[in-house]
Protein backbone atom coordinates (compact mmCIF):
# COMPACT_ATOMS: atom_id res chain seq x y z
CA UNK A 1 0.00 0.00 0.00
CA UNK A 2 1.22 3.48 -0.90
CA UNK A 3 -0.32 6.86 -0.19
CA UNK A 4 -0.76 9.56 -2.81
CA UNK A 5 -0.91 13.21 -1.83
CA UNK A 6 -2.82 15.17 -4.46
CA UNK A 7 -2.44 18.94 -4.60
CA UNK A 8 -4.91 21.22 -6.36
CA UNK A 9 -2.97 24.32 -7.35
CA UNK A 10 -4.34 27.78 -6.68
CA UNK A 11 -5.08 29.77 -9.86
CA UNK A 12 -2.06 32.01 -9.28
CA UNK A 13 0.32 29.13 -8.40
CA UNK A 14 2.62 29.68 -11.39
CA UNK A 15 3.24 33.21 -10.11
CA UNK A 16 3.42 32.49 -6.36
CA UNK A 17 5.23 29.12 -6.28
CA UNK A 18 8.76 30.36 -7.12
CA UNK A 19 8.99 32.47 -3.94
CA UNK A 20 8.24 29.44 -1.76
CA UNK A 21 10.01 26.75 -3.78
CA UNK A 22 13.33 26.80 -1.87
CA UNK A 23 11.59 26.00 1.45
CA UNK A 24 9.38 23.44 -0.32
CA UNK A 25 12.54 21.78 -1.75
CA UNK A 26 14.06 21.50 1.73
CA UNK A 27 10.95 19.61 2.85
CA UNK A 28 11.06 17.37 -0.23
CA UNK A 29 14.69 16.53 0.50
CA UNK A 30 13.93 15.78 4.16
CA UNK A 31 11.07 13.38 3.43
CA UNK A 32 12.91 11.71 0.55
CA UNK A 33 16.05 11.37 2.66
CA UNK A 34 14.22 9.58 5.44
CA UNK A 35 12.56 7.22 2.93
CA UNK A 36 8.96 8.42 3.25
CA UNK A 37 8.68 10.24 -0.09
CA UNK A 38 9.11 8.02 -3.14
CA UNK A 39 8.13 10.27 -6.04
CA UNK A 40 6.80 13.78 -6.59
CA UNK A 41 5.92 16.00 -9.52
CA UNK A 42 3.52 18.37 -11.16
CA UNK A 43 1.18 17.58 -13.99
CA UNK A 44 1.81 19.43 -17.25
CA UNK A 45 -1.35 21.45 -16.65
CA UNK A 46 -0.41 22.67 -13.16
CA UNK A 47 -3.45 24.87 -12.58
CA UNK A 48 -5.90 22.37 -14.07
CA UNK A 49 -4.43 19.15 -12.65
CA UNK A 50 -2.06 20.17 -9.84
CA UNK A 51 0.60 17.84 -8.52
CA UNK A 52 1.03 14.56 -6.70
CA UNK A 53 3.49 12.82 -4.43
CA UNK A 54 3.74 9.17 -3.44
CA UNK A 55 4.53 8.32 0.17
CA UNK A 56 5.17 5.07 2.01
CA UNK A 57 2.66 5.86 4.75
CA UNK A 58 -0.36 8.09 5.37
CA UNK A 59 1.16 9.82 8.39
CA UNK A 60 4.12 11.07 6.35
CA UNK A 61 1.82 12.35 3.60
CA UNK A 62 -0.31 14.24 6.12
CA UNK A 63 2.75 15.60 7.93
CA UNK A 64 4.25 16.78 4.65
CA UNK A 65 1.10 18.70 3.71
CA UNK A 66 0.84 20.20 7.21
CA UNK A 67 4.41 21.52 7.01
CA UNK A 68 4.58 22.45 3.31
CA UNK A 69 5.13 26.16 2.60
CA UNK A 70 3.09 25.73 -0.59
CA UNK A 71 0.05 24.89 1.57
CA UNK A 72 0.80 27.53 4.20
CA UNK A 73 1.17 30.31 1.61
CA UNK A 74 -1.77 29.44 -0.62
CA UNK A 75 0.12 28.01 -3.60
CA UNK A 76 -1.97 24.89 -2.98
CA UNK A 77 -5.72 25.47 -2.88
CA UNK A 78 -6.55 22.05 -1.42
CA UNK A 79 -5.02 18.65 -0.87
CA UNK A 80 -6.12 15.06 -0.34
CA UNK A 81 -4.36 11.86 0.70
CA UNK A 82 -5.59 8.65 -0.93
CA UNK A 83 -4.62 5.02 -0.39
CA UNK A 84 -3.17 3.48 -3.54
CA UNK A 85 -2.87 -0.23 -4.25
CA UNK A 86 0.36 -0.45 -6.21
CA UNK A 87 0.29 -3.44 -8.57
CA UNK A 88 3.67 -3.34 -10.32
CA UNK A 89 6.72 -2.46 -8.29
Amino acid sequence: MKYVLFYAAAPDAPRTAPAHFPAHQVLLDEFHGRGDLLMVGTFTDLVGRGAMAIFTNAEAAEEFAARDPFVAHGVVASHEVCEWNEVLA
